[in-house]
């Protein structure tokens, strides 16, 4: 049991260092993804503007999970395509993911949202190339591996990654907006107290 645990704790720890190791890559010219956000996110709470938030797939698992903790923070916070979505205005916001750059649905939400006079504040690995930028008004760059650059099927078939496809980008995204949650709580004055009274008590 002493040597599966070890082996498991291993395993857990090269997981978290090739997270990790996302956040000591430079940048620039974009600035810091978190200082970005934790920016971002305090003027739209200070303007009582509201936070939408999308993305496809294991992304969108991830923007989710954001937007549960902003509702906590007493943000108005909304994901794209829930029922109870309100229309996106001039003085609100987008948080968006497109890791490889673009897809077609990001794209067009992030079209329709800057039509409407609201910011889009794009996360992306590759914030030079991919189609959803031209829709951003700000640029959140992840410099984490996404599908798009995980190598062709012969150097996938050498060696099996740790973190396949895009696990690497979207487990960055998971540790980024728990830092995002800590930063913006401080700024906002939240207790952890008036956080934890807003968590849903239909469970």
């Amino acid at each position: 049991m002493a040597t599966q645990n070890t082996s498991m704790s291993a395993l857990a720890s090269q997981i978290c260092n090739q997270i990790a190791l996302i956040f000591s890559k430079p940048t620039g010219p974009h600035p810091p993804p978190l200082d970005l956000m934790v920016a971002e996110l305090t003027n739209i709470a200070t303007q009582n503007g509201r936070v939408f938030l999308y993305g496809v797939g294991r992304e969108g698992l991830m923007l989710k999970a954001l937007c549960m903790r902003l509702a906590h923070l007493g943000l108005s916070a909304h994901f794209v395509f829930d029922m109870t979505t309100p229309p996106i205005s001039a003085s609100d916001l987008l948080i968006a993911s497109a890791g490889p750059g673009g897809f077609s649905t990001v794209d067009a939400i992030c079209s329709v949202a800057r039509s409407h006079g609201a910011r889009v504040l794009l996360l992306t690995a590759q914030p030079e190339s991919g189609s959803c930028v031209k829709h951003a008004s700000v640029v959140g760059y992840v410099a984490a591996q996404t599908m798009a650059d995980d190598g062709g099927e012969e150097e996938r078939e050498k060696s099996r990654p740790l973190m396949p496809m895009g696990s690497v980008y979207e487990g960055a995204m998971f540790v980024l907006f728990e830092m995002v949650v800590y930063k913006l709580g401080e700024v906002l004055g939240q207790s952890p107290e008036t956080v934890r009274s807003r968590h849903t008590n239909l469970e």
